[in-house]
């Protein structure tokens, strides 16, 4: 959330999402997948980040990776799963044990599922029938006044629960919203610094600023601050980087970007612009950007394949990933420095509300990462491999994330929304020009 955007709640208590769940088959054998996913050694994790995954998930770095891999062989799996046969899949996520578990609405879906290896549970709704009801409420949504409609939160598959949840705000409009007889298997809810060596030179994860003009011609409360995602290059080998959409303070436009001085802000250093931004309805719904490097840029580090926390110590970044439901997640930035969490929804369409007081509908996934001001536009990782870029969170008005965590507890604890990486190369390969090339992709080690 960069400091100049009044960001809604984005996914209040999307934790709650992922519960433990009855399961109706247990299967001995591994699962068989041909997905290959590249990582480090857990020996080569960065400190910071091997403390982050101890405090957060309480598990070692090499169930963490392992977790990590699972989730992208259970996401593979799935997809192929659901594509032959569509009416027989409802989902899919990893446990809270880290075993991938396949839910579906048949018993012989249960037995293939189960002779491939994997857990399996039966729900009553196909995820193709969620994914209509969810389309069918944010439908519903937009054709609300404005005034009611800010009372939505987000609209979320429950995948485990096998149905879409609207979270409403605790307010005398949230209460006396009616859902319509017509959305079906919905439910209404109401919600109220590490060691190691550092690496020199800019990375994700750490600290941009920028303006709608020159930063010496800027008033100081107009300099939107926020963190750089992933390093990416194109086919014209332009050095680049994926961050948030709204961290642009004039979306669209080629606003500058700075490496800041926080000595003498108007000594920072000029590294490049925005050459794509968008936050919602123009973009597949997704909140992105992409900052184009100049030589500056590059000089000062940022075409590396690796992202860090707080300026922190380095993680290298061996491929991309998506969002699976239990997944372990890690994102870094530049307030809150390397957080953990597990993926609590892998769908969630959520209001951005804009500083001019206009609302956009984002998509993403729901993290449990504890994520602060300043971190929006950051890297999210499972495993070593790229999972997304940070749009906002339950706890970005927190001083600390253990205050946040405390505040938070009672009410599901915190929640942060990504933008999944896969679609926002996608988007931008949609929309190159401008400077920037197609074949958009992440910088990856070796």
């Amino acid at each position: 959330m960069r400091n100049s955007l009044a960001i809604r709640t984005a996914v209040v208590g999307a934790s709650a999402l992922l519960l433990a769940a009855p399961f109706i088959t247990t299967a001995s054998a591994e699962p068989a997948s041909d997905t290959q996913v590249e990582q480090l050694e857990a020996d080569q994790l960065p400190a910071e980040l091997v403390e982050a995954i101890a405090r957060d998930l309480k598990i070692s770095p090499q169930e963490y990776l392992d977790r990590a891999a699972k989730a992208q062989e259970l996401g593979a799996y799935a997809q192929e799963f659901k594509s032959e046969r569509p009416g027989d899949y409802a989902g899919s996520w990893m446990g809270l044990d880290g075993q991938p578990v396949v839910a579906v609405t048949t018993t012989e879906a249960a037995r293939i599922a189960a002779d491939d290896g994997y857990r399996t549970h039966v729900a009553p709704v196909s995820a193709d029938t969620l994914e209509k009801t969810l389309a069918d409420v944010n439908g519903w949504i937009a054709g609300l006044p404005k005034e009611i409609s800010r009372a939505v939160n987000s609209a979320t598959i429950d995948v485990l629960n096998n149905q879409v949840v609207i979270d409403v705000a605790n307010s005398p409009v949230g209460q006396a919203l009616n859902l319509p007889t017509l959305l079906e298997n919905t439910k209404i809810v109401l919600s109220p610094d590490g060691g190691g060596s550092v690496e020199p030179g800019a990375l994700g994860g750490d600290t941009y600023i920028t303006s709608t003009g020159p930063i010496r011609e800027t008033p100081t409360e107009n300099i939107s601050v926020c963190s750089f995602g992933f390093n990416a290059v194109d086919d014209q080998n332009n050095a680049l980087n994926i961050s948030a959409g709204h961290c642009n303070p004039a979306e669209g436009s080629k606003s500058p970007v700075y490496l800041p001085n926080h000595a003498n802000v108007d000594d920072s250093q000029l590294i490049g612009a925005f050459s794509q931004s968008s936050v919602g309805n123009n973009s597949g719904d997704l909140d992105y950007s992409v900052i184009k490097f100049d030589q500056s840029g590059i000089d000062a580090g940022l075409d590396r394949a690796a992202v860090r926390g707080a300026n922190g110590t380095t993680l290298a970044i061996t491929g991309t990933a998506r969002p699976v439901i239990g997944a372990p997640i890690c994102k870094s930035g530049q307030t809150s420095s390397f957080t953990c969490g597990v993926v609590a929804a892998d769908r969630v369409e959520t209001q951005l509300v804009m500083a001019d007081g206009d609302s956009r509908t984002v998509r993403g996934f729901a993290g449990t990462a504890c994520t602060l001001a300043g971190d929006s536009g950051g890297a999210i990782v499972s495993g070593t491999l790229a999972l997304g870029i940070t749009s906002g969170s339950n706890s970005s008005g927190a001083p600390s994330c253990n205050e946040a965590n405390l505040v938070l507890a009672t009410s599901g604890g915190t929640s942060n929304l990504g933008i999944p990486v896969g679609d926002i190369l996608d988007a931008a390969d949609r929309a190159s020009g401008g400077g920037v090339g197609s074949g958009i992709r992440v910088r990856t080690a070796g």
